[in-house]
């Protein structure tokens, strides 16, 4: 189960949770949802107290928002994932599960899966149901999961 701050007539996300003002609220349903068994991600910016404040109020998993990322990285993609490396490796030193996405494509998925090969789940919906109009659903599948390798 991930975490999205989103209002419900969002029609996608625009940031991740500012966990450190939300932190009652945020531990109070991961508590309810880790009682329950449910593993639990909270979407977060790839900044290091975002992160930090996650792993305090119980998350399993952190979920970074890439739209940042997949901006920047057409201009110059080394300095757009790292912010994103250094999220994650803070997540890994607090023995957390690490998720991405939003703006991930064929374009941008593998520098970051290359840059942070530790990630557990990218979520890719829009541009792999785009490509998918083009390529077809198996081919573009087969094409996403050839950038996780």
């Amino acid at each position: 189960m991930t975490l999205v701050p989103d209002s419900p007539d969002q029609i996608t996300s625009n940031s991740g949770w500012d966990t450190k003002t939300n932190f009652d609220f945020l531990s109070e349903v991961l508590d309810e949802f880790n009682n329950a068994g449910i593993r639990t991600s909270v979407f977060v910016s790839a900044d290091i107290e975002m992160v930090e404040y996650a792993a305090k109020a119980g998350a399993d998993r952190v979920e970074l928002y890439t739209e940042p990322y997949a901006t920047e990285y057409i201009h110059n993609p080394e300095k757009a994932v790292l912010p994103f490396v250094e999220a994650a490796k803070v997540a890994r030193g607090m023995g957390m599960g690490l998720n991405a996405g939003h703006d991930l494509s064929l374009v941008n998925l593998n520098f970051l899966y290359k840059n942070i090969p530790w990630m557990d789940e990218v979520s890719i919906g829009h541009a792999l149901i785009s490509d998918a109009l083009y390529l077809g659903l198996e081919k573009t599948i087969h094409e996403y999961k050839n950038c996780l390798r």
